[in-house]
């Protein structure tokens, strides 16, 4: 079986080599399982597809993402799933004919013509079976038999041990993506399925079994490296060759001539040294120009390449500084010698049925990320190895990943079989995505350090294996091996120092906030956001607190009279343990809690983007010691209430727009220092900051009661505090006064006191729209003060979306929103309509 599938080859080029899709005329038959009985017959399939998308299809199940669906469809899971097709085939001169998939979910028999050809376990790699010898003139009937994934799980945790995980099902038993199983963001679907393409690939003499590109610069110039592997046909030796030729800016005429390398055995290198490249850079701090190397197999009589690939790439270097210092370890990422303050996300599969994701619902995705201000996305280890079309999409927008491997919350056998797994799933990805120059970070796991050391394993696994080697001795030797321009790091949270003596973690705490990187879930489980403040990392890679989704994507899934936090189908929506109790305890320090359904939906979202708001303004405040802030999370899977800033259907939450203003390229917030209060400005930027600071403290009604001004400059990419003076900071009535400190139109706000504390009157707002391209104008006045102002618009059109939210507006303050849209201009009537227009204010006035 070899790891490499057509979609790696170029498709520019005529090869020897070709390839045949298998993709029509599939059927699908539910087994053996607690199949309903109208099932009993096969039923049309779509390949790529799964079982949930071929059923929904003809109409045999409802919407699993509605309602309570989910329970209604756990069967699904329990069945044994058979897919068939029959081609036709005619023999060719090739001297071999592989059979290529490139993903199967999960646990597939393969036949052909009735004969076993081959056995799959795991979701994260490809498959290919030389069927030469089991091909028959005519009609060929090709069957995939897959296992239930549930059943199969249960056999191998039974088989190698139980182990922990914070989940019943034992996800961490099969090599299938954990989060199928469900989590506490997300629908169990244990799907099954063909999932990515299959096919005849038919070739002679030789292939590429294996080609790694790397782009290195060095000065004004770089270099290409290329490694490759060939698989012969036959025994007989053929002379064979190598080309390689670039192309791309800065190089004269765009390209350079092939260099042409003989192999050594089945291997060659070859090197091309560039005289001028242009540097790719992410996004916030450059250009991204990308180069295309394209590499041709040669040997034969034949006037065409025997094989050929092409990869894209971009010249960078990478590196994360962890040099200790006086406080600790730092962990700065840093890229072509600039740190880089990491404005990041978590990602998780973009729909719980992935074979939906497609390169469009990708870009959008991504477009959402950079209008947000981000420049990282961590692809968590308990979902998948994202697609090519994932990444060839970060390194054309600027978008850093950090990428897990597929391990999560959960102690995990190091016994056969899912041993030599592991490593195949491993080799094939860190082959697949290393040339990516968006890539900057291979990460072990998430948290299962941390949970060795502190969620009581040590004790319950009594001496079982629970991924040591992996993290700390497979994955490390492999990314040396196969990507050694790759950073790595052993899991997430993670204290540089750390390692493993066969026995117990040696070295720092992994979760420890002077070194290395962390996760912050204390504030949501356990205490009010405000103790973000608390806290003074280097660097931090989830924290995050829930919200419900857009009220539009809320009642298109849920379908309760009355709809109430907790009616059924909310509840069933709420994935998260003590869910809605967390809520609830979240927003009590800040808000009474509301009453009515709209207002306590209100209540939610509005609190989970303040919490968040809080946290990155402060961890910002503290650049260079911090030196990034990953947001649990950037999407979901499902409609669903959840940390998400972007919900199931695809819509913005107000968390998004936090997200947008707290990570803005340039910001200032007040924040608490010694006893006091300062003003940090934060220059993200590669331009100097220069302007003038002022500083008021300013009652409710707009008087200014105290007045503070200095100049300032900042430098780019400086962090620069501002202590301010006694009579700023100390208010005459904490209730209803607040500092309001910034540079031009770039301020940040202090409230003494929160909201329900304080004497926030209801707020007065004149709207008024006009028709513009692609959308509403809409202008906003305050008659009052106005805190946290947002436009609900998707209550208006479901495909609406405002530029901006949470906005604060001093009394006789103005502010102009783009809300874009389909159609006719938006009425004011309608965008002022109180379901529509919200502020924290009528959270707290009676």
């Amino acid at each position: 079986m070899d790891l490499q599938g057509p979609h790696r080859r170029s498709r520019q080029v005529t090869t020897a080599l070709s390839f045949r899709p298998l993709d029509s005329g599939w059927t699908l038959r539910a087994a053996a399982g607690p199949a309903p009985d109208g099932l009993a017959g096969d039923v049309a399939a779509t390949v790529p597809g799964c079982v949930h998308t071929d059923l929904l299809a003809a109409g045999l199940i409802p919407d699993p993402f509605l309602d309570d669906n989910e329970s209604a469809l756990a069967w699904i899971g329990l069945v044994d799933w058979t897919y068939a097709t029959t081609f036709t085939w005619t023999a060719d001169a090739a001297d071999r004919t592989d059979l290529v998939f490139e993903g199967l979910d999960t646990v597939a028999t393969i036949l052909l013509n009735g004969s076993e050809i081959g056995a799959t376990a795991n979701q994260h790699r490809s498959y290919r079976f030389d069927v030469r010898g089991a091909l028959v003139e005519g009609d060929n009937d090709l069957v995939v038999r897959f296992r239930s994934p549930v059943k199969y799980a249960n056999e191998q945790s039974a088989a190698l041990g139980v182990r922990q995980r914070p989940y019943p099902l034992p996800y961490d038993a099969i090599r299938k993506s954990a989060c199928s199983f469900g989590w506490d963001w997300g629908i169990a679907t244990y799907t099954s399925g063909i999932v990515k393409p299959v096919g005849l690939e038919s070739w002679s003499l030789a292939r590429l079994a294996q080609t790694r590109v790397v782009a290195t610069p060095s000065g004004d110039g770089g270099t290409i490296e290329v490694d490759v592997e060939i698989e012969r046909a036959a025994e007989a030796s053929v002379p064979l060759s190598v080309s390689v030729a670039v192309n791309g800016p800065g190089l004269g005429d765009g390209s350079l001539p092939s260099t042409v390398v003989e192999f050594e055995g089945d291997r060659a290198h070859v090197r091309l040294d560039l005289p001028a490249v242009e540097r790719w850079w992410p996004a916030g701090y450059g250009e991204q120009p990308l180069y295309v190397v394209d590499v041709r197999l040669q040997g034969g009589d034949g006037p065409d390449p025997l094989d050929a690939v092409h990869r894209v790439v971009g010249f960078r270097d990478v590196r994360w500084d962890m040099t200790p210092d006086e406080s600790g370890t730092p962990f700065t990422l840093v890229v072509n010698d600039q740190p880089v303050f990491v404005k990041g996300v978590n990602w998780i599969p973009d729909d719980a049925l992935t074979v939906r994701v497609t390169r469009d619902r990708l870009r959008r995705r991504f477009e959402q990320a950079l209008d947000a201000n981000l420049n990282l996305i961590r692809v968590w280890g308990g979902g998948l190895y994202e697609s090519d079309d994932f990444y060839e999409l970060a390194d054309e927008l600027g978008l850093l990943v950090w990428q897990d491997f597929l391990f999560a919350c959960a102690a995990y056998a190091e016994e056969e079989p899912l041993r030599s797994e592991v490593e195949a799933e491993a080799r094939e990805n860190i082959v697949r995505l290393g040339h990516h120059a968006s890539l900057v970070l291979l990460t072990g796991n998430n948290e299962n350090l941390w949970g060795y050391e502190d969620w009581g394993w040590k004790q319950r696994l009594d001496g079982k294996t629970w991924g040591a080697h992996y993290y700390y001795e497979l994955f490390p030797a492999l990314v040396a091996e196969l990507a050694a321009h790759v950073p790595y790091a052993p899991g997430s949270p993670f204290s540089p120092g750390m390692g493993w003596d066969g026995t117990a973690q040696t070295g720092p705490h992994p979760n420890d906030e002077q070194h290395g990187s962390m996760h912050l879930w204390e504030q949501w489980n356990r205490l009010d956001w405000t103790t973000y403040r608390d806290h003074r990392p280097r660097f931090v890679a989830e924290f995050g607190w829930q919200g419900p989704p857009a009220w539009s994507t809320l009642v298109r899934s849920i379908s309760d009279d009355p709809l109430t936090p907790e009616s059924p189908g909310m509840i069933v929506h709420q994935k998260a343990m003590e869910g809605n109790t967390k809520l609830t305890n979240g927003l009590i320090p800040h808000f009474r809690m509301p009453e009515a359904m709209e207002d306590w939906h209100w209540a939610m979202q509005l609190n989970q983007a303040l919490a968040v708001r809080t946290a990155l303004e402060h961890f910002r405040s503290w650049a260079p010691h911090t030196q990034g802030a990953i947001v649990w999370q950037l999407n979901d899977c499902w409609p669903v209430t959840s940390w998400a800033a972007i919900d199931g259907d695809e819509r913005p939450k107000p968390l998004y727009y936090a997200l947008k203003n707290a990570f803005a390229p340039r910001l200032a917030t007040v924040q608490p220092r010694d006893g006091g209060l300062a003003a940090v400005l934060v220059n993200d930027t590669a331009e100097a900051w220069e302007g003038e600071l002022l500083a008021r403290r300013v009652g409710f009604a707009g008087d200014e009661l105290a007045r503070f001004t200095t100049p300032v400059s900042l430098a780019p990419r400086e962090t620069v505090t501002v202590p301010l003076p006694t009579d700023v900071v100390t208010p005459g009535d904490a209730a209803s006064e607040l500092v309001v400190a910034g540079v031009d139109d770039v301020r940040g706000h202090w409230f003494f006191a929160e909201p329900r504390e304080s004497e926030l009157s209801a707020a007065r707002v004149e709207l008024r729209t006009e028709p513009t391209a692609g959308g509403t104008l809409v202008s906003l006045t305050a008659g009052s003060l106005v805190r946290d102002l947002t436009l609900l618009v998707d209550k208006v059109d479901p495909g609406a979306v405002a530029s901006d939210a949470l906005v604060t507006l001093l009394p006789g303050e103005s502010t102009t929103l783009l809300v874009r849209h389909d159609g006719d201009a938006l009425a004011a009537s309608a965008l002022s309509d109180p379901r529509v227009l919200r502020t924290a204010n009528e959270l707290v006035a009676s």
